[in-house]
């Protein structure tokens, strides 16, 4: 396999798993979690450029982490103060490992805006692990995600349990995050799960239709990011960033 390929087959599974976890967010409006859990994945990966363990155990075990501690500090304070904070405790967390591992431009440069490029063939049975389980799983259970979202009482009534519902969310939305941590970067994660996720709300009525447009456009986001950064020699993330307010834009045309 190709150089290319591999980038290209490792961008798009890290948008499968970023489109479809979008999607729920925007049912959900979780959109303060999806722009801080990212931020979690960030100490992981300079933890691990620190101590020397693997990128994938870091990103992975500080999403995750920081996911369960974000549903702790929810449910005893304001949801939106609460994620803001560990924000703030991340960033910052992040900030003295890399600075403590001496590879302080570089590597910020790469954790916040993205190195698609420095992929390659060892990263992708990670990369497909995550980017086939995480929409799987959301697929399975977009039933009750959306009744949590929608009506907690009614999913207690009919015998579920919100507070599952919300951890098993948050910690696929996290991974979903991480590991979009090295294409696009800690900082543009929220785009491209945003983008793609807001347009399918916008255009689809069913959660399953929603869901799939949703990460066939995370998917075409991501193609044309690779290939305007191709040949332009620009970040992927900027194109994404870009490609995500400009698709979301025509959708609110069209139904306007």
């Amino acid at each position: 396999m190709s150089y290319l390929a591999e980038i290209w087959l490792a961008a798009s599974l890290v948008a499968l798993a970023a489109g479809a976890a979008g999607y729920i967010v925007v049912l959900r409006r979780a959109g303060f979690a999806a722009h801080a859990l990212p931020m979690a994945a960030f100490p992981g990966a300079a933890a691990a450029s620190l101590f020397g363990f693997p990128l994938w155990a870091g990103l992975a075990g500080f999403a995750v982490g920081g996911a369960g501690v974000l549903v702790l500090v929810q449910r005893a304070a304001r949801r939106d103060a609460a994620t803001a904070m560990l924000l703030a405790a991340l960033l910052a967390l992040g900030a003295l490992f890399l600075s403590l591992s001496g590879h302080y431009a570089g590597a910020v440069y790469g954790l916040l805006f993205g190195q698609v490029f420095a992929l390659g063939l060892n990263d992708l049975p990670m990369l497909g692990f995550i980017g086939l389980c995480v929409p799987v799983l959301l697929w399975l259970g977009l039933r009750p995600l959306s009744l949590s979202a929608l009506s907690p009482e009614l999913m207690q009534v009919q015998g579920g349990r919100p507070f599952m519902a919300e951890l098993l969310f948050l910690a696929l939305l996290a991974l979903a995050a991480g590991f979009a941590v090295p294409v696009v970067g800690a900082l543009l994660v929220f785009s491209l799960m945003l983008g793609p996720g807001a347009v399918a709300a916008r255009l689809c009525s069913r959660p399953s239709a929603g869901l799939l447009l949703a990460m066939g456009l995370a998917l075409g986001l991501v193609w044309a990011a690779l290939g305007l950064a191709y040949v332009s020699n620009w970040p992927v993330g900027f194109f994404t960033g870009v490609g995500a307010a400009l698709i979301y834009l025509l959708a609110k045309l069209k139904r306007s």
